[in-house]
């Protein structure tokens, strides 16, 4: 098992309903709506803090939880807000939805030749003079992760936390011969 801290999933739900966006954006302060920037109207929780994405389609995508239980409780506390105004949207004890992404930092615990992983690694990208870590792409599970010098390394693509484990443990096992001078 890894040490490693999630901090942000990425989820989409759908309503199954049509949405008002103007009218929502009229009537919750919370939900800024402007469709000549983008198709979906931005509604930002505080508790929990996330901020969803609503599409006129009904569709949503909830970003910035930090488990699944910020999840559920932001779909669940916009959708009765949207319920307020919009009656034709039905409320859902338990809301459907589906992990997209989950983005973890983790440590190695030890400092990393950079230069040395670029050569001896595949699928990895080093432009210093560019960004400060390495660009590593895993494809089983399918995860990029950027790994600095210090060791810590942030974790983008997973969906679920078993990817996570699996690809901290794959980069565990690539570097255990690096050795920072």
């Amino acid at each position: 098992m890894s040490n490693y801290t999630i901090v942000n999933l990425v989820a989409s739900s759908n309503l199954g309903q049509t949405l008002d966006l103007y009218n929502l954006a009229a009537a919750i302060p919370d939900v800024e709506y402007e469709p000549e920037q983008f198709p979906g109207a931005i509604f930002k929780l505080k508790e929990p803090k996330v901020s969803l994405l609503l599409f006129k389609n009904g569709k949503i995508i909830i970003s910035g939880a930090s488990s699944e239980k910020d999840i559920v409780a932001g779909i669940k506390k916009a959708t009765k807000l949207i319920g307020e105004i919009e009656k034709n949207v039905k409320i859902k004890a338990s809301p459907k939805y589906e992990i997209v992404n989950l983005v973890a930092t983790s440590s190695l615990n030890k400092t990393i030749d950079l230069f040395q992983a670029a050569v001896t690694l595949d699928d990895i990208e080093y432009e210093p003079e560019q960004f400060p870590g390495a660009i590593i792409r895993l494809y089983n599970p399918k995860i990029t992760l950027l790994l600095f010098k210090n060791g810590k390394l942030i974790c983008a693509g997973a969906k679920s936390e078993d990817d996570i484990n699996k690809s901290v443990n794959k980069i565990k096992k690539l570097l255990k011969d690096n050795k920072s001078e």
